[in-house]
């Protein structure tokens, strides 16, 4: 069949590009936000991506049309797709059908860690034997990509709690049949499309009621929010409920995390007995929850404990999560996929115990929907407490956002930051920061440059300027 994907750069869209032409159909699409990974990974593929929303895009004649949960009505070529009557579907539901239904599915959910997590999870599913299919919102380093379709019986996919589409408003984990379901952790986010935290905890306690009497439900109740709403659920949780945390309370714990080496170590213990030690090139006591999930999931399916600590010894990150774009000049320069404040906290403070010696500058751009307002302008003044110096560029697209309510103030920020005792900008964009930093950045430094989008190449940029400076 020939599949014509409206809104193909996005992460969880590119990577279902792939799979179909995995598994032999002819694909194509079109976006106007175009930017790697996503575009370097479809051109690599040799997909025909269409710059732009225009009708004329749909003249390919494709049997089935999806649509991405970024198009919204007024889209030139989703109008010009409804007035044709042509058929279409969502990300979501095309996943189910061609890839899980029938499969062993491990659903990874949370409002933070879930692409970090997948990845995690498809790579020890890999040494432990599985040869899993997978579908991860990011290029997971040790396959080189976001997604693989496979022949096996087992399906990871990361689980979004954004909505699946215009026409489709529930969230996208709904469509993905959880044989084992990880909830990581649960907070406000997504203001454009959730009222309040209350609606988030439905929407979360709805993906509970999913999973199977013989799966495994699996939840961080670090997270007091994830707790509240398993007690809330109480008796009709109709599952196994393993949890997990690095707190006394919980079934699986993570205990004496130390992060002096090189790699990071810890100790497993299940129901106070001592299970099993693991190390991890990863940093941060989020990740240490994130790789203590997969542990618990990765035993449920029946995978040694020798090869879950080989795989996470051996795991390489994903790429835009603390990620080292480039070393120039004793500069050391990180890229990382942060925006809701308790990520940015999470990984500066991470960023921080790795490398003690030298300055931390966090360069941030509010570019999500949630970010770019103002209901997170208190959380935001305390998530930097970690970083020695701060810049925050201009809320993008401020126009957009402001159609949904009252916008980021950037000023006010930093200026609440700088009553921190450390110094903080706010500045127009990528150009205006790296003119900034230029004469500022000297050798021990680490920039952690965080945001969700292209961030107008600000980190290849630093590198240049560090690369033909004297």
């Amino acid at each position: 069949m020939h599949y014509h994907l409206i809104g193909i750069c996005g992460t969880a869209m590119g990577s279902l590009a792939g799979m179909l032409q995995a598994q032999g159909h002819k694909v194509t699409g079109s976006d106007q936000n175009v930017y790697p990974p996503m575009s370097t990974q479809l051109e690599s593929l040799g997909i025909e991506l269409m710059q732009g929303y225009k009708p004329e895009n749909l003249d390919v004649n494709a049997d089935r049309i999806i649509v991405g949960n970024t198009i919204s009505r007024g889209n030139e070529e989703l109008e010009a797709l409804l007035n044709r009557k042509l058929p279409y579907y969502s990300q979501a539901e095309t996943v189910k059908r061609e890839f899980i239904r029938g499969r062993k599915s491990l659903v990874v959910a949370g409002t933070h860690g879930k692409t970090t997590t997948t990845s995690i999870a498809t790579w020890v599913a890999e040494v432990g034997g599985l040869n899993p299919t997978f579908l991860v919102g990011g290029v997971v380093q040790n396959f080189g990509a976001s997604f693989r379709v496979t022949d096996s019986d087992y399906f990871v996919i990361e689980g979004d709690e954004y909505d699946t589409a215009y026409f489709d408003k529930k969230p996208k984990f709904m469509h993905y049949l959880p044989e084992i379901a990880i909830i990581n952790n649960i907070e406000f986010d997504h203001a454009d499309i959730y009222r309040d935290l209350q609606d988030i905890k439905f929407q979360f306690s709805r993906l509970m009621n999913l999973v199977p009497g013989n799966g495994r439900l699996i939840v961080g109740i670090d997270s007091p929010v994830a707790q509240e709403v398993l007690d809330e659920m109480g008796g009709k949780i109709h599952t196994n409920v393993e949890t997990f945390g690095t707190k006394d309370g919980a079934k699986w714990q993570a205990r004496y995390i130390d992060v002096s080496g090189d790699l990071m170590r810890f100790t497993v213990f299940k129901e106070g007995t001592k299970w099993g030690e693991f190390e991890t090139t990863l940093i941060g006591e989020f990740n240490v929850r994130n790789c203590l999930a997969v542990i618990i999931a990765a035993d449920a399916w029946g995978i040694s404990q020798e090869k879950i600590q080989e795989a996470l010894r051996t795991f390489k990150s994903v790429k835009r999560r603390v990620e080292i774009r480039g070393i120039e000049r004793g500069v050391t320069v990180i890229d990382d996929f942060a925006h809701h404040p308790t990520a940015v906290e999470e990984t500066l403070k991470a960023l921080k115990q790795k490398y003690e010696d030298g300055r931390l500058v966090a360069v941030f751009e509010p570019r999500s929907w949630s970010s770019r307002l103002a209901v997170f302008q208190e959380q935001y003044e305390k998530a930097f407490a970690y970083a020695d110096y701060v810049i925050i560029a201009g809320v993008y697209d401020t126009s957009k956002a402001s159609e949904l309510g009252k916008v980021l103030d950037t000023n006010e920020l930093v200026e609440q930051i700088n009553l921190q005792g450390k110094p903080a900008f706010a500045l127009k964009d990528a150009d205006v920061i790296v003119e900034h930093l230029t004469p500022e950045m000297k050798k021990g430094d680490v920039i952690a440059v965080m945001s969700n989008g292209g961030f107008g190449d600000i980190h290849n940029k630093l590198l240049d300027v560090l690369r033909t400076s004297e």
